[in-house]
C-alpha cells in the first residue's frame, strides 16, 4: 500500500481515536483503513496502537511517530500548494495557539486581515490558558508569555508585558490601598486557578509577598476579572488582560505593589515551518500589531 496513504491513515486514526472515526474522515472503509496501519506498523517494525473492543490508544512508539508524520504531510502539502499558488502567497490550513483573552484580543483581529486578504488561506485557532505540545499538536505558531524553556523551536519575541495587582474602587474605597507587602495579608486575594497560581504574589526587588486564604479561587481569567470588577477583592493580573477595564475606571491599579519584572511574549514554531509563507505572513503581521497597537 502507498507509503503516504498509510501516514495519512494513521494520522486520521489518531485524531479520531478509533478505526470507523477515521474511515469517515478520509472516506475509506474501516477495513482499509485496518490494513493501512497494519501495513505502516509491518513496515516500521512496532505496534503504533493499542486496540480494544471500544477504542484505539497511542503506544510510546505511536506517539513519538505522530509528531513526525504530521510534519512529514505538512511539509509536503506547502511543497504543493508553493508550487500550485506561488511560494510567496499564503495558503493551506495555518494553526495557531494562544492564551484565551490574549488570542481574542490581539490574535483574531490579525487573523481575520490575513483570511480576508489571501483567499486560498484557511485557519485553526486553539485558544487556551496552557501550554499545548506545538510538534505534537500540529501547531503552526504558538504565543507563549513568559520565559521560555530550552527547546529546539524558533522564536520571535513580539514586546511583553506586565503583571498588576488591581482592585475595584469600590473595594480599595471600603478596605484602603496596601501600601506594603505586609498589609496584603489583611485584603482578599483572588486566586486563579491556571499557569499563574501561586501562594504568594512577586513584588518589587523580587520579593514574595504571602497571601491569605484566597476569599476566591477561579479557574478563568475573564472570571478573575469580573470578581475584581465586582469588589471581591485584589487581583494579580496581566496589563493585557486589564488594560481596558482600568482605562474605563472599573479596575485600579495598585501601584506602590506592582510587581516590577515584564514578561515576555514570544511566537514559537519549529524550524522547518519558518519558510511558509503563511506562517512568515503571521508572524510579520504579529510583530507589525505589536508595533502599532501594544499588548495593553
Amino acid at each position: 500500500m502507498d507509503r503516504l496513504l498509510t501516514l495519512q491513515m494513521f494520522v486520521a486514526v489518531a485524531d479520531a481515536g478509533s478505526f470507523a472515526g477515521a474511515a469517515r474522515a478520509l472516506r475509506a472503509s474501516p477495513p482499509a483503513v485496518t490494513r493501512g496501519v497494519a501495513a505502516l506498523e509491518a513496515r516500521l517494525g512496532t505496534a503504533l496502537f493499542h486496540r480494544s473492543t471500544r477504542a484505539v490508544s497511542l503506544t510510546d512508539e505511536g506517539a513519538a511517530f505522530l509528531a513526525k508524520a504530521r510534519r512529514i504531510l505538512t511539509e509536503l502539502a506547502d511543497a504543493e500548494r508553493q508550487l500550485t499558488y506561488g511560494q510567496s502567497e499564503p495558503s493551506g490550513a495555518l494553526h495557531i495557539t494562544a492564551p484565551v483573552l490574549f488570542g481574542r484580543l490581539h490574535v483574531l483581529p490579525v487573523m481575520a486581515e490575513l483570511l480576508e486578504a489571501h483567499p486560498q488561506l484557511t485557519a485553526q485557532m486553539m485558544l487556551i490558558d496552557r501550554n499545548v505540545r506545538i510538534v505534537e499538536e500540529g501547531i503552526d505558531v504558538a504565543v507563549r508569555i513568559g520565559p521560555l524553556a530550552d527547546s529546539a523551536l524558533k522564536s520571535v519575541r513580539i514586546g511583553a508585558v506586565r503583571p498588576l495587582l488591581v482592585a475595584s474602587p469600590a473595594y480599595l474605597a471600603r478596605f484602603g490601598v496596601p501600601a506594603t507587602a505586609a498589609a496584603l495579608a489583611q485584603h482578599r486575594p483572588i486566586a486563579s486557578m491556571g499557569p499563574r497560581d501561586a501562594a504568594e504574589w512577586k513584588l518589587p526587588g523580587g520579593r514574595g509577598a504571602p497571601l491569605p486564604p484566597p476569599k476566591l479561587r477561579i479557574n478563568s481569567v475573564a472570571g478573575a476579572i469580573a470578581a475584581a470588577e465586582a469588589g471581591v477583592g485584589i487581583a494579580n493580573l496581566l496589563s493585557y488582560q486589564v488594560g481596558g477595564a482600568i482605562r474605563a475606571g472599573r479596575l485600579i491599579e495598585v501601584p506602590t505593589l506592582a510587581p516590577a519584572e515584564e514578561l515576555p511574549v514570544h511566537l514559537l514554531f519549529e524550524a522547518s515551518r519558518s519558510t511558509a509563507a503563511a506562517t512568515r505572513a503571521f508572524i510579520d503581521a504579529m510583530v507589525a500589531r505589536h508595533r502599532s497597537h501594544g499588548w495593553d
